[in-house]
């Protein structure tokens, strides 16, 4: 009689201090390219515009796949995409849609290309006025949500202000901008800080979020 197959250990849901002796939240993991991004850039908020608007279409391309894959592409994605101007990818024709879809090192769909084009649209609308960044953190009164969370258990899916925020976009045109969608660019990009209490990340960025450029 063959054995049975081991139970696999759940996965952890509180900080992890890994090896180096840093407390982390766990789905950082182990791998290089995750915990840089875990500790250098996930949860600072972001006041640039048109760094906004890169990791919203990234966060639409993530949908149905894992980050760390949209995040190995990055480079392929900003090369693809023409550094992500908004101000030339509103003007892509059907020739440069196919090429996209030629192209290995993004991933290739054409919904999600023609979601990007239309963001760029309104995008552009918004600069035409207060700008896209302004816009964005006015759905959280221009300062980030600092929670205080132990356990990802803890962590919502979407929130009711993501659900706003996905609605405006909708109503504007916006594809690729669900309320679960936009809950993840609202973490990465600071708007809450989401970093579990014991993580070392979880103060520094509640400090870099205690002033605000406008």
């Amino acid at each position: 009689m063959p054995d049975k197959p081991k139970p696999k250990a759940p996965r952890p849901v509180a900080a992890i201090v890994h090896s180096d002796g840093v407390c982390r939240c766990p789905w950082a993991g182990v791998d290089p390219v995750y915990l840089a991004y875990h500790d250098e850039e996930w949860g600072v908020p972001e006041w640039d515009d048109r760094a906004l608007f890169e990791k919203l279409i990234l966060d639409g391309f993530q949908a149905g796949l894992s980050w760390i894959t949209i995040l190995r592409k990055r480079e392929a994605f900003r090369a693809a995409f023409d550094g992500f101007r908004p101000e030339v990818i509103v003007d892509y024709d059907a020739a440069k849609i196919e090429a996209l879809m030629a192209d290995p090192g993004i991933v290739r769909n054409r919904a999600k290309i023609l979601a990007t084009i239309a963001l760029a649209r309104i995008y552009l609308d918004f600069q035409a006025g207060d700008g896209f960044a302004k816009h964005v953190w006015s759905f959280v009164d221009g300062r980030p949500i600092q929670n205080s969370r132990a356990s990802l258990r803890e962590v919502p899916a979407e929130t009711d202000i993501a659900q706003a925020l996905s609605n405006d976009l909708r109503r504007r045109g916006g594809n690729f901008v669900g309320p679960t969608i936009v809950y993840a660019f609202m973490q990465a990009v600071g708007m809450v800080n989401d970093h579990l209490v014991d993580c070392h990340r979880h103060a520094a960025c509640a400090a870099l979020g205690a002033s605000r450029p406008w």
